[in-house]
């Protein structure tokens, strides 16, 4: 569970990742469409959900020829779980746990990269 929670965790740690899935909570999307508002390739948008769908934040069908994605709540189920462990969050609550995460990171200098 843990190696999934890392995976979850690091696909939320992006603010792209974060915005397609505030896209997608209003409804499935055309992966051109989901591409729209950011100021990016439709590559690089490609690589955002390819991470998101490896977590299992999102799933995506082929349909005729359009390619789609969908939402996947239940994904952050155990994320949920393990954040209620520590007493601040009843529920998911993503902006606070996005706040609290910016506290943390702010007063922990960056670990060295090998």
């Amino acid at each position: 569970m843990d190696d999934q929670l890392d995976t979850v965790f690091a696909a939320l740690a992006d603010p792209t990742r974060r915005a397609i899935l505030a896209m997608l909570l209003e409804d499935d999307m055309a992966v051109t469409d989901v591409a729209e508002p950011f100021d990016m390739s439709l590559a690089a948008v490609s690589k955002h959900l390819a991470i998101l769908g490896r977590a299992g934040l999102i799933s995506q069908e082929k349909r005729g020829r359009v390619k789609w994605c969908k939402l996947e709540p239940d994904a952050l189920r155990d994320a949920s779980i393990w954040m209620q462990g520590f007493g601040q969050f009843e529920a998911v609550n993503l902006d606070a746990f996005e706040r609290f995460l910016e506290v943390e990171l702010a007063e922990t200098p960056p670990s060295p990269r090998p």
